[in-house]
């Protein structure tokens, strides 16, 4: 039970990777008061929780009756990613408009849920890793070592996503300005390596062969 245990929390926490999210958080919320940062890091984490929780629960059965694949998970995740790439590349932020604007975008924007909790925290790997898990789990003990997994790391999510609060106040509105356009280019690449990733796995093209 310790060991599947060990490896149940290492494996959704290694796969959520919640400091490689701190950049993309940072970039994204940029434009955010103190108080909705918070609630973005919260919401992301409580998202990236349910949403991974709701896989294990019904994810084997999920593909089974809708016919539906990992690597399809992984090409939608991938535009999506590249969608909100596109926009900080060419700096198409809700700060650069006007008072109107700004107070409707406001109420209306939210990267919490997307791109933050699905694809970037609970990514397809994540997900098919822990529908894996309940695959494997033959009793109730371990069925709860896998949620309980999980809610550990929404835990870690959340505090690390926090933490980038600092971060963001150290490098200042110019350095945002800056790290907005890296990260757009950083993103898009993930996000072309995402749909990459989901062709070969349906077959669609070949592998690299190794040399």
């Amino acid at each position: 039970m310790l060991d599947f245990a060990t490896t149940a929390f290492v494996s959704v926490l290694f796969l959520v990777d919640p400091p490689g999210t701190v950049p993309a958080f940072i970039a994204l919320t940029s434009r955010f008061g103190p108080d909705k940062r918070r609630r973005t890091a919260l919401v992301a984490s409580l998202a990236t929780t349910a949403i991974l929780a709701g896989f294990a629960a019904v994810g084997n059965l999920l593909f089974q009756v809708l016919g539906l694949t990992l690597p399809a998970f992984q090409i939608a995740g991938g535009l999506v990613l590249f969608v909100v790439a596109l926009d900080m590349i060419r700096a198409r932020r809700s700060t650069q408009e006007d008072p109107d604007d700004l107070a409707e975008g406001a109420a209306t924007e939210d990267v919490a849920v997307a791109p933050l909790a699905i694809p970037m925290l609970a990514g397809p790997a994540a997900l098919s890793t822990v529908t894996v898990l309940m695959a494997q789990a033959g009793d109730p003990g371990r069925v709860a070592v896998v949620f309980l997994a999980i809610g550990l790391t929404g835990v870690v999510c959340y505090l690390t996503l926090r933490l980038a609060e600092p971060i963001q106040r150290r490098l200042g509105k110019t350095g945002v300005h800056v790290l907005d356009r890296v990260l757009g280019l950083v993103l898009a690449g993930i996000a072309v390596q995402f749909v990459l990733d989901g062709l070969k796995a349906a077959g669609l093209i070949p592998p690299v062969p190794k040399g």
